[in-house]
């Protein structure tokens, strides 16, 4: 158990566990983007934590980039998105993969798929470490996911409560 806050959180997903599968994704992605170099876009601040463990996984020539993007607010979607750190890599006739920590309406990603598209890429990939199906507002095309999860609230791995547990090695779930 840990405690952030006012809230408690219990264990969800073992450190040991989410490196097994982030080396799997790692092993998909070196093998469907052979001879591509694609560009891998991380979704700041979230997905740093797992993007490092992925970037180390994929075996094939790749640049890393960032944006940061955010719609949350303590521990529930604000329902808007707002862009804070731009895009800056040429993204024409690229093969993207974005790289986002968790996929839960859909929304931040869906706006950032647009925003993506608009720049031109010859193709277009999201892996998320996080998935709640049960959540989806606004349905994406998700090709890496790494655990759908149920609707609860996860914090560690890269994610936060208000800005903290994101330093924490493994996944908790909100008590309930």
């Amino acid at each position: 158990m840990v405690e952030i806050k006012d809230k408690t959180f219990v264990p969800f997903l073992e450190r040991d566990k989410i490196q097994e599968r982030v080396n799997e994704l790692g092993k998909e992605i070196s093998k469907d983007y052979a001879g591509k170099q694609p560009v891998i876009l991380g979704i700041l601040n979230g997905a740093f934590m797992f993007l490092s463990d992925l970037a180390k996984q994929i075996t094939i020539s790749s640049e890393l980039s960032f944006i940061k993007i955010s719609s949350y607010s303590g521990e529930s979607s604000t329902g808007k998105v707002s862009q804070m750190i731009g895009l800056e890599t040429n993204l024409i006739n690229r093969h993207v993969i974005v790289v986002e920590d968790i996929v839960d309406t859909g929304l931040s990603m869906k706006h950032l798929v647009e925003l993506i598209k608009e720049k031109n890429p010859a193709s277009l990939a999201v892996a998320t470490l996080l998935h709640k199906p049960e959540a989806i507002k606004h349905p994406i095309k998700l090709d890496y996911v790494g655990f759908n999860i149920p609707n609860k609230f996860v914090v560690g791995y890269g994610l936060d409560y208000d800005g903290l547990g994101r330093n924490l090695p493994e996944i908790y779930q909100l008590k309930t």
